[in-house]
């Protein structure tokens, strides 16, 4: 057991039934019908292998896609021809995901064998739309379609879907009030190294904050603030924009205007006091790049023109970041510093990737743009630890005990 969680080490899974729920949640191609990436399989692929080693009869169930992000929402069938290539077996597949198909395959799964169920939230107990207007106590999740079918099947719960631990969802938490239950191995290792990150990082310690979610910055930035985690916050893309305003700089109205359509200005009033208050720890650009006719121009923040859009960090800004990057013992790295998809706006982005991948220190990445921004520039075997959460890595990092975290813990003390 550990963070009074029960791990895999704890059972025996010789001869039962498995029910294992498991983050494939990656971009799609619809018109091919295949996957954009598969990080995210093959990160959960040591944890399947345990499973089916240890005797198991393996049953997934996976999300891929939601109502909020529709064009994202679809079946989980190439998934599973993904997975049955990593593992070098077959894996089954069914289009359904708690009827009496589905229930039959389940019966009939024998140890070794593993069978991935369609998407979990074509059940609309399970769409993130549910969750956010119902807000089911754990208890209610138990009694739900979806637990009251599977769960009397299986004789063990495992959850290894650290990117979706911050949902509050019966494939997430539901089974944990019925079942005996474990982490799995990824699950396990991305908890320890964000602990380590928030309690005990190497010093100095550099949190490099950008991107376009701005709630879980400020979020995360203010509690590794307040926590001393953080030596240095370097800040980039939307997040320095709105640092820059709230200390009365000029961005321009193009990025003010933005900011003012998003409903992020009260984010501005919020980062006054804590630029007081962290004035020594917050690094700010102190140059940006705008486009003007297709071509990149750049400005120092004090002179910045009027009528544009600062859409990524200055040559002037990325040396100092760089810098601050190399000389760190411990960096986390989580949103890019502009627009990086465009060859004219990546220039800040590419040179801080560059230094967080030459850097001696322990780097983690987190959140799907970091990912992508490491995979672009040729750095995912440069990184220390790259965390498939997005959204769980954030709420983790700002103190929150996360949804299944907390359903775990409660397994843990109840069988």
């Amino acid at each position: 057991m550990r963070f009074g969680i029960k791990t895999l080490d704890d059972f025996d899974f010789s001869g039962k039934k498995v029910i294992c729920r498991v983050d494939f949640n990656q971009p799609v191609d619809k018109e091919k019908g295949t996957l954009k990436s598969t990080v995210r399989i093959e990160a959960a692929v040591p944890t399947i292998k345990e499973l089916l080693q240890k005797g198991a009869a393996l049953i997934l169930l996976a999300h891929q896609g939601s109502d909020i992000e529709y064009s994202n929402f679809w079946t989980t069938a190439p998934h599973a021809k993904v997975l049955s290539e990593f593992l070098g077996q077959p894996v089954d597949f069914i289009e359904d995901v708690c009827g009496p198909a589905a229930i039959e395959k389940v019966k009939s799964l024998q140890s070794g064998q593993v069978l991935l169920l369609d998407n979990v939230r074509f059940v609309s107990e399970e769409q993130t739309l549910f969750e956010m207007k119902l807000q089911l106590s754990h208890e209610e999740q138990a009694k739900t379609l979806l637990v009251r079918k599977l769960a009397p099947l299986a004789d063990i719960f495992v959850c290894d879907a650290f990117a979706a631990a911050h949902r509050d969802q019966p494939s997430l938490c539901g089974f944990e009030q019925v079942l005996p239950s474990a982490m799995g191995r990824l699950f396990e290792k991305e908890y320890c190294v964000i602990s380590e990150l928030l309690e005990e990082p190497k010093k100095p310690c550099v949190f490099v904050l950008g991107g376009a979610k701005v709630s879980d910055a400020f979020l995360m930035m203010e509690t590794v603030l307040k926590k001393g985690a953080a030596d240095y916050v370097l800040t980039g893309g939307l997040v320095g924009n709105i640092l820059l305003a709230a200390k009365g700089e000029k961005i321009g109205s193009g990025s003010g205007d933005f900011i003012k359509k998003s409903n992020y200005w009260g984010f501005v009033d919020k980062s006054v006091p804590i630029l007081k208050e962290y004035a020594d720890k917050i690094i700010l650009p102190v140059d940006g790049a705008y486009v003007k006719d297709g071509k990149r121009f750049e400005t120092d923040i004090s002179s910045t023109p009027d009528d544009v859009s600062l859409v990524d960090i200055g040559e002037k800004t990325a040396k100092i970041y760089s810098e601050k990057i190399l000389n760190a013992k411990t960096v986390f790295a989580n949103g890019p510093m502009g627009i990086f998809e465009k060859a004219e706006t990546e220039l800040g982005t590419k040179t801080v990737w560059d230094a967080i991948g030459d850097t001696d220190a322990y780097t983690v990445i987190g959140g799907g743009d970091s990912i992508t921004a490491t995979t672009k520039y040729g750095k995912t075997s440069q990184i220390s630890y790259i965390c498939t959460g997005g959204g769980a890595l954030i709420r983790f990092l700002t103190g929150e005990e996360l949804p299944v975290v907390k359903a775990l813990r409660f397994a843990a003390g109840k069988f």
